[in-house]
């Protein structure tokens, strides 16, 4: 019988490194050999490693490294306020534990690669490597990271419902489609229905998860597979109530990227958005302002273009101080059927958007709770409503106001950083031409 014996290998982070500058401490790292340089007769080796790129000095005579190389070196960490973060680890031995067979397609050492995007994404599992591009999805990381432990805080139960579907949330045409053994089955373009059923059980749930549109659309800000980060939550008294929980998640989502991604920040020159309150506008109000604010024509009188968007935006930083800014009562015929209309006037709904810097980001509102209500607004827009009876379910034995929201993770990316495509703020993204890798 063998017994196998767990053995952790040390990772010291970037901090307990600098530590180490202070007594002189020797370490021994593993990482990737990201470049190589000389200056002034010394020889620099940058080593990728798992949280940062640490510089080391080569001394003459040590073991010969390339490009890409993955090894192991020991040495001395030295204080020089010169180098990348304020210290240098001084080498006396380099061993090689294995080597790429060809050179680097691309010179991911460099800050800027300038590549066409065609050639960034084909070659995507190269070019993440890149300092810079990585740095980026970390961000994605502390995004997710905040919007976990915020709701956490504040009540609210994990959960993933299914992608593969019988029907679909949001209707439409624009779904994928599949077979399901013999039954049809599409992949699920939202949680929507899963998140309300789920406040009957939990009554504060979220979810971070897939979804997926077949939307024909190829532009900078559309994507055919997303990162969607739902919340949806009960007993709210209106559908402000969701705006100010999603106040209070992007205050927590800031502080931490500041407090805990600030090398990244700092890498990218991004500047972390300011949140105290995030003003908020009524559709039909934010449709005349960009019109009389920035000339822009009204061409559609149900949604907003991202013209509007933009303008608005703009509108919310200059004017109002704020690079959020709510859109409130959406028109009814744009919004799903769960939506709740608004008792004031049923041609309006109580739902918004988010927008960040002039984009849509995300998408939420006060959800229909009562069973007649549901089951009338259905049958009025002549939907089969055999296809809702699992969803009818919940309102016919009980459930308390509620309301949600979905927020685009990529698109929040793509916003923070100053993206100007959308696939830049994904891994390996999935549009109408690109399948891999």
């Amino acid at each position: 019988m063998v017994t196998v014996k767990p053995m952790w290998r040390e990772l010291l982070s970037l901090e307990q490194l600098r530590e180490r500058t202070v007594d002189g401490g020797e370490v021994t790292l593993r990482g990737m050999v990201h470049a190589l340089r000389s200056l002034g007769g010394v020889s620099f080796l940058v080593l990728r490693r798992f949280d940062s790129a640490v510089q080391c000095v080569l001394r003459e005579g040590l073991c010969e490294v390339s490009e890409g190389d993955a090894v192991e070196v020991r040495g001395v960490v030295r204080a020089d306020e010169r180098a990348p973060h304020g210290f240098e680890v001084v080498l006396d031995g380099v061993a090689v534990i294995s080597s790429p067979k060809e050179p680097m397609p691309v010179p991911i050492h460099k800050s800027y690669m300038n590549l066409a995007i065609d050639t960034d994404l084909s070659l995507r599992p190269i070019t993440l490597r890149n300092l810079r591009k990585r740095a980026a999805l970390k961000l994605q990381e502390g995004i997710v990271r905040g919007f976990r432990d915020s709701l956490r805080s504040r009540g609210f139960t994990e959960i993933h419902s299914p992608k593969l579907e019988s029907n679909t949330a949001e209707g439409g045409a624009n779904v994928f489609k599949l077979d399901y053994f013999k039954q049809r089955a599409s992949l699920a373009q939202s949680p929507q229905f899963y998140k309300q059923m789920m406040v009957g059980v939990y009554e504060r749930v979220y979810e971070v998860g897939p979804v997926f549109r077949a939307e024909k659309h190829n532009t900078a800000r559309h994507l055919n597979e997303y990162t969607s980060l739902d919340f949806e939550m009960g007993f709210i008294d209106s559908f402000l109530d969701v705006c100010a929980m999603e106040t209070y998640m992007l205050k927590y989502v800031m502080e931490l990227l500041a407090k805990e991604y600030a090398e990244e920040l700092a890498m990218l020159g991004v500047q972390l958005p300011v949140i105290d309150e995030i003003p908020a506008l009524r559709f039909d109000e934010a449709k005349a302002l960009a019109a009389e604010e920035y000339g822009l024509k009204r061409s559609d009188p149900f949604d907003m273009t991202p013209e509007e968007e933009a303008a608005i935006g703009r509108y919310a930083k200059e004017k109002l101080g704020s690079e959020f800014v709510f859109v409130t009562h959406y028109p009814t015929k744009k919004r799903p059927v769960y939506a709740m209309d608004d008792p004031k006037d049923p041609r309006y709904t109580l739902s918004f958007d988010l927008l960040f810097r002039g984009m849509e980001v995300t998408t939420g509102g006060q959800r229909i709770h009562d069973y007649d209500a549901q089951l009338a607004k259905i049958r009025a827009r002549g939907m089969d409503e055999d296809a809702f009876e699992c969803f009818l379910l919940i309102h016919k034995h009980g459930m308390p106001p509620h309301g949600g929201l979905g927020m685009g993770l990529e698109r929040m990316l793509k916003q923070l950083i100053g993206a100007q495509n959308i696939r830049s703020a994904c891994l390996f993204p999935r549009d109408t031409n690109r399948l891999s890798p």
